[in-house]
């Protein structure tokens, strides 16, 4: 890794140096994390994806993705918002994703309020995009320094106290800003990354 935080590729491309050298992280970090998402059904499965995160690597849960959309019914919120005990207990069994109950029992009582939310905003994406912030409030430069030292910003945790005041669970300060800088609400790739300027 250089000072910068950017990193060459067996390919020659420069990237952040988060993703290493794994080909499904370099896949992700140069195919998806930081470009703007306005789905309401992706943007709901990467907060409740973030939210499983909590306290784990991220290579653990893109690793185990397609496990999490085949339990969650790719993460339709209407649907698994009628979700019951068995449910529950279906995904407690299940080891091809992260059993904890109180992640599994957050992701179905989020479902409820997403509807909520898409009822009084129009879209899911109307509200989370209204979090994005000013360029002028942005670091003129991202380096890994200025990146690494900031975990959450003033917009997430924003973010996280609307949410919360709403009903929703696990989407503290740190995961609303990585779901923001996965979802390309902010663009955090570093400066010199071949992705950034994409």
């Amino acid at each position: 890794m250089s000072d910068k935080g950017l990193i060459k590729g067996t390919d020659g491309k420069i990237r952040c140096w988060w993703c290493g050298d794994d080909p499904e992280y370099v896949r992700y970090h140069d195919e998806e994390w930081g470009k703007p998402v306005r789905d309401d059904r992706a943007l709901f499965e990467k907060i409740c994806l973030e939210g499983f995160q909590s306290g784990l690597s991220w290579l653990t849960i893109l690793r185990k993705r397609e496990n999490f959309r085949r339990a969650f019914h790719n993460f339709d919120f209407e649907r698994v918002a009628r979700y019951t005990e068995k449910d529950i207990e279906r995904l407690l069994g299940d080891a091809g994703i992260v059993r904890h109950r109180g992640k599994i029992e957050a992701v179905i009582n989020n479902a409820a309020r997403a509807i909520e939310l898409q009822k009084e905003t129009g879209t899911l994406a109307a509200f989370f995009w209204s979090f994005e912030p000013e360029a002028s409030s942005r670091p003129k430069k991202m380096d890994y320094i200025t990146l690494t030292s900031m975990p959450t910003s003033d917009a997430s945790k924003t973010l996280s106290k609307d949410l919360k005041k709403r009903g929703w669970k696990f989407v503290g300060p740190t995961t609303c800003y990585a779901f923001m800088q996965a979802m390309g609400i902010v663009n955090d790739h570093l400066h010199g990354c071949h992705t950034r300027g994409k």
